[in-house]
């Protein structure tokens, strides 16, 4: 795993409990990796899943997070295209409905290479064009019934952290919002049985004080909004300032 922060290895801060920030990135461009960069943020996850993005694109985003310091993790569609996104460099794959011992243990094999069915080639960005390297795996928490077996998911040797999808398991549990009980219920499941084998979380939060709550059940990992969502509050707060003093001008 070749995934470099200014603070070491991405899975090496992912293991070590270390509290740190990311996003997720929507929009096919590399911009957005290189200015949260700038600004101190440890990873951006690549939304392959919800997002329009290519191979190609997905490529030269993650050469950029290399280049700039920032770990880079792809959320995939699906397990085949693992490979595909290791091979190029990703630090993490962040894998969507994980909901059984067996599934996670697919995700495992297709991002391993010994004990696993990862086709292997040290040619590639992963392998420093030449020299092998190793990447994390977070398996994505997002389905009832993965609760019921939370324990045996978490007892997967590979499996690094979850990520806690709250929004998911809202619409499954047919919620009216996150702060339901049962989601409320499945959160405080999967968190204890990650301490209990030793994983970690990653959650996607809204706020400051939510991530404060969440970090206290034990979360080192919070995504905040995302490259889209960033943009459109810093527009809205820069069109809502310029009309206001706009208007108190023109009052006067």
């Amino acid at each position: 795993m070749q995934g470099v922060s200014a603070t070491g290895p991405f899975r090496q801060r992912v293991v070590s409990g270390e509290r740190m920030f990311g996003t997720f990135l929507k929009t096919p461009t590399s911009h957005a990796a290189e200015i949260l960069a700038q600004e101190g943020y440890a990873f951006v996850v690549v939304d392959e899943e919800h997002a329009p993005f290519n191979p190609e694109t997905t490529d030269r985003i993650l050469a950029a997070c290399r280049a700039t310091g920032i770990a880079g993790v792809v959320r995939v569609a699906d397990t085949g295209q693992i490979l595909r996104v290791l091979d190029c460099g990703a630090a993490g794959v962040l894998v969507p409905h994980v909901d059984s011992p067996e599934r996670a243990r697919q995700v495992v094999a297709m991002a391993r290479y010994r004990g696993g069915a990862r086709g292997f080639s040290n040619t590639t960005r992963a392998g420093g064009f030449g020299a092998t390297g190793m990447a994390e795996h977070i398996a994505m928490i997002e389905d009832p019934r993965a609760i019921d077996c939370i324990d045996a998911i978490a007892a997967v040797d590979g499996i690094d952290a979850f990520f806690i999808g709250r929004g998911d398991l809202t619409v499954a549990y047919g919620a009216q919002s996150q702060a339901a009980s049962e989601v409320r219920g499945a959160v405080d499941a999967i968190t204890a049985a990650a301490r209990k084998a030793g994983r970690r979380v990653f959650v996607m939060s809204g706020t400051p004080e939510d991530a404060a709550e969440l970090s206290a059940k034990g979360a080192t990992g919070f995504i905040m909004a995302s490259d889209q969502g960033f943009m459109r509050q810093g527009a809205k707060a820069v069109f809502q300032s310029y009309a206001a003093a706009l208007s108190e001008k023109q009052s006067v």
